[in-house]
């Protein structure tokens, strides 16, 4: 079973090793093509669905947010014409796929009160689509798969209940591969999202703020090791602190005349 899984962690890894923006090394079994290509579609099955909604002023102030912040990505995603789309959705949530696409949910916008805090959110997806953490996700559950079906064939030479072996085992590939893959993604975005902010001429500070009205919203939340997003006041913390090493960057913004005036 160890040659097994040993035999499969191989192949992953000679499927494909990048490394992120902050240095950090990834596993890649698909290609940007691929991913922009599932973006596209996951987006054009939205418009279908009839989640987009008619909201030109939301979407005109959205539109003008992820402009001044696509503009200092590093290319090709400064080069891509993304398009930006309000979902009709009252909860506090938006997303960037590759691909060129945006949503934002009508729920942003009320706890999102201002530009800056707009672009903690749309800076914070945008670094998810730049540190390709979606083709890592894919590639993370290729392999967990693997690792899963591998342990349900062994149960079964052995006499144990595979379906039984399969549960237990999906349960061990969530926590232990794919759960903590997705926390590091999360803090990886929150650092790269709030530098791009800084870049764009958006206030740094407003990070913390944004995520502590995000905190305030309450309801149930899961345990520290099985949620996919560090906790509020880590989170929080982290950001107040990287804001104060941000601020020179964000003043030589203003000074370069990156002062974008986005208004709802």
């Amino acid at each position: 079973m160890h040659r097994v899984i040993a035999t499969l962690a191989l192949a992953g890894l000679l499927a494909g090793c990048a490394t992120s923006p902050t240095g950090r090394s990834q596993l890649m079994m698909v290609s940007d093509a691929q991913m922009s290509q599932m973006g596209i579609t996951a987006f054009n099955d939205m418009r279908k669905q009839g989640k987009f909604v008619d909201a030109p002023r939301e979407r005109a102030y959205a539109t003008c947010v992820a402009n001044a912040l696509v503009a200092v990505l590093p290319p090709p995603w400064n080069a891509n014409q993304w398009e930006v789309q309000i979902v009709g959705d009252d909860s506090a949530n938006a997303f960037a796929l590759p691909g060129g696409r945006i949503g934002v949910n009508r729920g942003m916008f009320k706890v999102a009160t201002n530009q800056d805090q707009l672009a903690v959110v749309l800076g914070h997806e945008l670094a998810h689509v730049v540190a390709r953490h979606g083709a890592e996700r894919v590639s993370d559950n290729y392999l967990a798969q693997g690792v899963v079906a591998a342990g349900t064939i062994y149960a079964g030479t052995r006499g144990s209940n595979a379906g039984y072996a399969a549960a237990a085992l999906g349960m061990g590939a969530e926590v232990g591969i794919l759960l903590p893959f997705s926390r590091t993604q999360e803090s990886e975005a929150d650092v790269l999202g709030q530098r791009y902010m800084a870049e764009a001429g958006f206030d740094p500070r407003a990070a913390a703020t944004l995520w502590q009205k995000m905190g305030a919203q309450g309801g149930s939340k899961p345990p520290a090791f099985l949620s996919t997003h560090p906790s509020s006041s880590k989170r929080e913390q982290t950001l107040q602190q990287q804001a104060q090493q941000l601020m020179p960057v964000y003043q030589q913004a203003r000074a370069n005349h990156h002062d974008p005036e986005c208004r709802l």
